[in-house]
């Protein structure tokens, strides 16, 4: 595949839905469907935190989440197991700063789609140049899913980061009633679990958001 543009990653990353079976009060498979109805524009399968699936069971999942999103023309990105995406032919991979360096996870992966997690200035300068196709900024306002996470940020780093002309997606404690803000500071989408997978109606929820965005 040929290396995205940034135009076209933008309109990707409007609403971005990561999940997986430990986030999800439902089976992720129902839970993504219902997501895709309601107009997510992209999908992370995130394996994380007690219990969560290991092995061959992840594999499994991952493979079945990856199956929706192809007959649904959702791109299905990987957090963090290069192996696993490509493995899976996935459409690209998301990485954080714990994780592994960026430029050698570029010359793994191709031309698939690289996300990476900055929380600073000096880190979106090293992604950009290791060659991301999009910032994750984060976290934007406080959230209970990764306990490991930094400072709340605000959206002063989005601001910071408009200059350099990488796609921008806002995570962390976003809904559907503060996302315009995160749109607003410049940001080109929202990123949001629990927002989606904890929601009553799944499918209402992702809808919600979307014309958040899309208004």
């Amino acid at each position: 595949m040929a290396k995205i543009s940034p135009g076209k990653m933008r309109s990707l990353l409007k609403v971005y839905f990561i999940t997986g079976s430990t986030n999800c009060l439902e089976d992720p498979r129902v839970v993504l469907e219902e997501a895709i109805r309601g107009g997510i524009t992209l999908f992370q399968y995130r394996e994380k935190g007690s219990n969560c699936l290991e092995g061959t069971e992840k594999l499994a999942m991952g493979r079945e989440l990856q199956r929706i999103c192809k007959n649904n023309g959702i791109a299905f990105i990987v957090n963090d197991d290069i192996e696993m995406a490509l493995e899976l032919d996935a459409d690209g991979v998301h990485i954080g700063q714990e994780d592994e360096d960026a430029k050698e996870v570029r010359k793994k992966i191709g031309d698939k789609i690289l996300g990476v997690s900055v929380h600073c200035v000096n880190e979106a300068e090293k992604a950009k140049l290791a060659g991301a196709d999009y910032f994750g900024v984060g976290p934007i306002f406080p959230t209970e899913t990764k306990k490991d996470t930094r400072d709340v940020q605000g959206t002063a780093l989005i601001k910071e980061l408009k200059d350099f002309e990488i796609p921008i997606v806002g995570i962390g404690g976003i809904t559907a009633e503060n996302a315009s803000l995160v749109m607003e500071a410049g940001a080109d989408g929202v990123s949001v679990i629990t927002a989606i997978s904890h929601a009553d109606d799944v499918r209402e929820a992702a809808a919600k958001l979307r014309g958040k965005i899309f208004h």
